[in-house]
């Protein structure tokens, strides 16, 4: 073989790897290809049969479709496809119920082609124990704040609005979800009810609430909901919601678990934040922030939900909070984890409660006695969802996702927890908890829904990097690097900013905001748990409220400027990305980075935080995060400092290429706010692009949209940074 023979092999064999590489990476099309799972059932008796809900997207259609499956959780059986619909619950042990569009539909187990519809324009649903009631969940109505239509113009599209909350997140208050309790007799639901019929109220409470806000007493009794029972003006600038106790047989509220009958809320101020206000400081307990999420204990002696201790702040601790139902004895039994409870089940026992928080970045599973006794059960590099228990309460049947793999289902053995019946007479609260570095017991999955695909792509590592803070503290950050990452080469490397403002850069997965995609597309990610995210303590969390532009802002730049100092990072090619918090973070980032970036994107964010108070619908959110409405002063005569130094002030000092995001159907930052901000830049002569979804929210959720969104995203990068 001659030297130019030679030459020329090599060159094909160079571009065949090349193509290789190219060909096993994550894209926008292979993202949305990716199955996802929703809901899971497990079947009430001693089958381990385990139902659940998977969604796979079109692009040509542009929609999704979702279909029930079967598995079993005692072995690696391949699922089976059941039918179409969602939500998948069971009745008893033979017999399951699950949406299909806005209709509720029942079907034996083996007989889903004889499936009968049961329900329509249903919401959701919730089957009592004994099979023999149910709860359905419909709009009703709502004038509270938009004045009902005239009737002789039924035409007319204007509205006529009275007061706030007009509009929640992103559609126009018209109607509120109310719960209806009916009689079903295995084919058939009559005699329904409105439960909080002549209330105008919602339940479950809106924008992302559902059936998990209302529990069956084990014996089909009882009923207990969750509410925020405020309309107007009273509920945009409150977080107090409670847990009530509803009587199936005379059709009644009969008790508020939160409070004193009675009770009476201490006058507030509406423009200023709660947190120095006389609802705040009350003495005793009166659950004056947001209580919701109720279950019984297996038993019926308990209630147990999920409680934050202020009003007006909607990222406050979330605490476990049991009460005994007969002697009103109430206690919190998560207190020994200074984090938050995302979700919780009673075991059978009656005495012990699993449940799932962020600490450092992951969310494991844990366990809670009655007495606050608290100990860890996973420790993975994961997120865990629960779905349930096993019907012999040895197991719990968990989802499982990371910066790597989207979720699927897995199981975790109790035998590590020895079950016991409680004292009568229990002991005071503990304050202990054994946060193990090997979980009791290993996780193991029971799909894989998703095998083939990600067999068949390459996907980059994540790995955990500390950071040390300009006030000397130490700060957690998440590193993707791209998939055949080699050391020796020079990559475009990305900050990424975390919206919330207070949400976990925890292993997540996002079908928009996806780390592998990014990697796949050449960059390097750093994504820090700045100040002001859970999981590092109170401290830690509460240090953004009040200063948006404070140590945050300098945790970004500690965290790009750490990675920077890798050899393989070229600190000439940076870029800052976020939506959200994530997105005001990049429009002020814009102006005081000093050189740092050459690109950045900002999706959904607020650039004028003036103007935000003034757009946005739930006040209790900017009263508390920003400190008070912006025409509030000081004893010097001085706005608050997350108005005097809103992004929108820095504009003259704005030197880089922007892309700007928005949904114009996002309610809760306006889309006003890209469009400011885009304006803001052209006229500044700096490069900038528009990229407007009319018919999205604050998220992107058409399959197309989605792809739009990624191709546009890795178009602007691109162009800046390679």
């Amino acid at each position: 073989m001659t030297f130019k023979q030679t030459l020329m092999a090599l060159t094909l064999t160079a571009t065949t790897l090349q193509a290789t590489a190219q060909a096993d990476l994550m894209t926008p099309e292979r993202l949305w290809q990716l199955g996802r799972i929703g809901s899971v059932a497990i079947a009430p008796d001693n089958s381990n049969s385990v139902f659940f809900a998977l969604t796979h997207y079109d692009k040509q259609k542009n929609k999704g479709e979702t279909t029930i499956w079967r598995t079993s959780a005692s072995n690696a059986s391949t699922p089976q496809k059941v039918t179409q619909g969602t939500a998948p619950a069971f009745i008893n042990a033979t017999t399951y119920a699950f949406m299909r569009g806005g209709d509720l539909y029942v079907a034996r187990i083996g007989a889903e082609a004889e499936a009968k519809k049961v329900a329509t324009d249903v919401d959701d649903f919730l089957f009592a124990p004994d099979g023999k009631h149910v709860i359905l969940i419909r709009q009703v109505p709502s004038t509270s704040s938009i004045a009902a239509k005239e009737a002789d113009l039924p035409l007319a599209s204007g509205m006529v609005i009275n007061d706030l909350m007009y509009k929640h997140w992103d559609h126009y208050v018209t109607t509120v979800p109310h719960p209806f309790v009916g009689i079903f007799d295995g084919t058939t639901i009559t005699q329904l009810t409105d439960m909080l019929q002549g209330e105008p109220y919602e339940c479950p409470m809106e924008p992302f609430g559902g059936v998990e806000q209302l529990a069956w007493s084990p014996d089909s009794r009882l009923i207990a909901y969750t509410c925020r029972k405020k309309t107007g003006r009273d509920y945009a600038i409150s977080t107090d919601s409670d847990i009530f106790l509803y009587d199936v047989s005379n059709h009644k509220t009969i008790r508020n678990l939160c409070k004193p009958a009675g009770y009476q809320a201490p006058e507030v101020s509406p423009t200023e934040s709660l947190e120095h206000q006389a609802v705040n400081q009350q003495d005793g307990d009166y659950n004056v922030g947001y209580d919701l999420n109720p279950q019984f204990s297996p038993n019926g002696r308990y209630v147990a939900w999920l409680s934050m201790e202020r009003d007006g702040y909607e990222s406050d601790r979330q605490r476990l909070c049991v009460l005994n139902i007969n002697t009103g004895e109430k206690r919190y039994v998560t207190e020994a984890f200074q984090s938050g409870v995302d979700e919780f089940l009673w075991l059978a026992d009656n005495y012990h409660l699993c449940f799932t928080g962020v600490w450092h970045g992951k969310t494991n599973v844990y366990a809670t006695s009655l007495v606050g006794e608290v100990r860890q059960l996973t420790n993975e590099q994961a997120d865990f969802n629960l779905c349930g228990i096993t019907p012999d309460g040895k197991s719990l049947i968990l989802k499982r996702h990371s910066m790597q793999l989207p979720d699927d289902i897995y199981q975790l053995s109790l035998s590590s927890i020895e079950l016991k019946k409680p004292d009568r007479v229990l002991p005071p609260v503990a304050s202990s908890i054994s946060q193990l570095t090997e979980p009791t017991q290993p996780v193991s999955a029971i799909t894989a829904v998703n095998k083939d695909l990600l067999t068949a792509t390459a996907l980059g590592d994540v790995r955990e990097r500390w950071v040390t803070t300009t006030d000397g503290m130490q700060m957690l950050c998440w590193v993707i690097y791209p998939p055949h990452f080699d050391p020796a080469k020079k990559y475009p490397a990305l900050l990424f900013c975390e919206g919330g403002p207070q949400s976990p850069v925890s292993q997540f997965w996002s079908y928009r905001w996806n780390f592998q995609i990014m990697a796949a597309n050449g960059y390097i990610i750093i994504a820090p748990n700045r100040r002001g995210l859970p999981g590092f303590g109170m401290k830690w969390l509460e240090q953004i409220s009040g200063d948006y532009s404070g140590q945050c802002m300098q945790d970004y730049l500690s965290a790009i400027d750490d990675l920077c100092r890798e050899p393989y990072v070229d600190k000439s090619r940076l870029g800052a990305v976020g939506a959200s918090f994530g997105g005001y973070s990049v429009y002020w980032l814009a102006g005081n980075h000093n050189h740092r970036f050459k690109a950045f994107i900002a999706h959904d964010g607020i650039y004028n935080t003036q103007q935000q108070y003034v757009e946005t619908e739930e006040m209790w959110f900017p009263n508390w995060d920003l400190g008070s409405a912006p025409w509030q002063r000081n004893a010097q005569k001085q706005m608050q400092k997350a108005y005097a130094q809103s992004p929108h002030l820095y504009v003259d000092k704005w030197d880089t290429p922007i892309l700007c995001i928005h949904g114009q159907r996002d309610f809760r930052i306006e889309y006003t706010q890209a469009e400011s901000a885009f304006t803001a830049a052209r006229m500044r002569g700096i490069d900038a692009q528009l990229l407007l979804f009319p018919d999205e929210n604050h998220w992107v959720l058409k399959p197309q949209n989605g792809i739009l969104w990624q191709r546009t995203f890795f178009r602007w990068l691109d162009k800046y940074l390679k």
